[in-house]
C-alpha cells in the first residue's frame, strides 16, 4: 500500500512587516514560495485594526504564487480568521473549512479544514494566546473540535516558551513537535512555532527556514514538516 506525503508549513508573518520596519508583502511571498510546501498556514495575515484588511493582497497571491487562498474570512477585505489564513497548492482538494472561536482573555481563533488526501487529513491552523492559562484552554477547545478526526495536524504559533509544559490538553491524542528555534528571527532563542500530530500521521522531517530573506521578512522564521498520511483503503 502506497502512503501519501505532504509538506505543511507555518509562518507568523507579522502583517508583512519586516525587521527593517517596512511592510513588504512581496518579500513574504518570496519566503513562502521557497518553502516548497503544499499547505501553508499563516498567522497575523491581516492587519489588526478596523475591518482587518489583508496584509497579503489577494491579487498578489494569485499573481506571484502557485497557491490558492482557502476562504476563511468573514468579510471581503481580510484573508484570514483572527489573522489565521491558509494557502494550499493548486489542485489540492479541500473539502470542509470551519472557523473555530477559541476561549481566552484576548480574541483568538483557529481554522479547521479537511483535505482529501489518502485516508483523509484534518489540518488546524492556530495562533494561541499570550497567557498559558488561555493557551491551555484553547488547545482543549481544538482537541474537542477535532475529536472525530483520525488523522490530524495542528500547525501554528503556539506562543509557548517552554519545551515541555503547556501542552497537557493535547497529550492524550497528539504528539507535539518543535522543528527548532523560530523566534526572534534576528537571533532565534525560542521554539514558539510547532506542529502537533495524531497517531497514524508520521513525521519524516521538519525544519526552520533560516534563509537570509526569512531573517528579515518577519520577526518569526517559518517552520515546515514533511508528513505521511496512510493511503485510503477504498
Amino acid at each position: 500500500m502506497q502512503e501519501t506525503h505532504i509538506r505543511i508549513a507555518s509562518y507568523n508573518i507579522r502583517k508583512a512587516r519586516g525587521l527593517d520596519q517596512r511592510r513588504r508583502p512581496t518579500r513574504i511571498l518570496q519566503v513562502i514560495n521557497g518553502l516548497n510546501a503544499d499547505i501553508v498556514v499563516l498567522q497575523e495575515a491581516d492587519k489588526r485594526m478596523g475591518a482587518r484588511p489583508a496584509a497579503l493582497p489577494r491579487g498578489m497571491i494569485d499573481a506571484e504564487t502557485d497557491f490558492e487562498l482557502v476562504n476563511v474570512s468573514h468579510n471581503s477585505v481580510s484573508i484570514g480568521w483572527h489573522g489565521n489564513a491558509v494557502l494550499v497548492r493548486k489542485g489540492l482538494d479541500v473539502r470542509h473549512v470551519e472557523p473555530l472561536v477559541l476561549p481566552g482573555f484576548e480574541p483568538r481563533g483557529a481554522v479547521r479544514m479537511q483535505v482529501n488526501l489518502g485516508a483523509g487529513l484534518t489540518v488546524v491552523a492556530a495562533h494561541l494566546g499570550l497567557r498559558r492559562c488561555d493557551r491551555q484552554a484553547q488547545l482543549a477547545a481544538i482537541n474537542s473540535a477535532t475529536d472525530g478526526d483520525v488523522h490530524c495536524v495542528i500547525a501554528g504559533d503556539f506562543n509557548e516558551w517552554s519545551a515541555t509544559k503547556g501542552f497537557e490538553p493535547l497529550a492524550a491524542r497528539f504528539e507535539t513537535h518543535s522543528p527548532g528555534r523560530s523566534f526572534h528571527a534576528r537571533r532565534p532563542i525560542a521554539a514558539l512555532d510547532r506542529f502537533a500530530l495524531t497517531p497514524g500521521v508520521t513525521l519524516h522531517d521538519a525544519g526552520v527556514d533560516q534563509s537570509s530573506l526569512a531573517r528579515v521578512a518577519s520577526d518569526h522564521l517559518p517552520i515546515w514538516s514533511d508528513i505521511e498520511v496512510p493511503a485510503s483503503t477504498c
